[in-house]
């Protein structure tokens, strides 16, 4: 089967040197879903300039043209260049320290290489508000991302909140009127908070809701184990304390 060439756009997650030149990147393409390529030469600078390879850090959005062989587990990129210019993530760091959040979240759930253009449109989206975002926008940020990214993965948080279902059951992933018999389970303000954070449906009203850092960092660490419980072999995120210490 020969390699068809194919025009995407693509968000990088991650970036391994090869050789004395070369990068291998794994990027979540809007066409084929994630997928690893080789890039040739990009770590080399000439009297043109420096090499692209700053053109592959982790969160950026590409326009890409690619080789695509589902035969292959390693394909290569033809051309590629900025689909969107970030004003922040890059230079900001705690832009930068939610956008390697995201992007390792996003890994942690990329199992298969298969397309799912409505998941690529979302972290698209999460990435754009994210560069453009106040600071109380950028600091919820990664609780609305955790929470709604659930949903194209099959097990989003039934938000069935109310005066009566008062404790968020973790393992069930819905909200229950008794206190669950195990210690996976969420209560009182971090259950009403999670509920209102559910109902947010664009990143800029998240600047409605007012968090101390402290609960911040308590969800986070609530959402991650939402997560291991749902997503075999999760483990731990290695982003995270430093997510936790910056937004504090």
């Amino acid at each position: 089967m020969p390699d068809k060439l194919h025009k995407t756009k693509g968000i990088v997650l991650r970036t391994v040197k090869y050789g004395e030149t070369s990068i291998i990147v794994t990027v979540f393409t809007e066409l084929f879903g994630v997928q690893a390529y080789l890039v040739n030469g990009v770590r080399t600078s000439s009297k043109k300039g420096p090499g692209k390879a700053n053109l592959f850090q982790p969160s950026v959005i590409l326009d890409l043209v690619v080789y695509h062989n589902e035969l292959k587990q390693l394909n290569r990129i033809k051309e590629f260049r900025w689909d969107y210019l970030y004003q922040h993530i890059l230079s900001d760091v705690r832009k930068n320290a939610v956008a390697l959040f995201m992007v390792e979240l996003l890994t942690k759930c990329l199992k298969q290489p298969e397309s799912n253009p409505d998941l690529f449109h979302f972290v698209e989206d999460a990435f754009l508000h994210l560069d453009e975002s106040s600071d109380a926008v950028t600091a919820n940020l990664p609780l609305f991302f955790s929470l709604h990214l659930t949903h194209f993965f099959g097990f989003r948080i039934d938000d069935n909140y109310s005066k009566k279902n008062l404790f968020l059951d973790m393992q069930e992933g819905c909200f229950v009127h008794e206190q669950p018999r195990h210690p996976d389970f969420l209560e009182e303000k971090q259950a009403a908070v999670t509920s209102r954070l559910l109902k947010v449906m664009r990143p800029g009203e998240l600047a409605d809701i007012p968090l101390h850092h402290d609960s911040r960092r308590d969800l986070l660490v609530a959402y991650q184990t939402y997560y291991a419980l749902h997503i075999h072999d999760f483990g731990t995120m290695r982003t995270l304390p430093v997510l936790r210490e910056i937004l504090s």
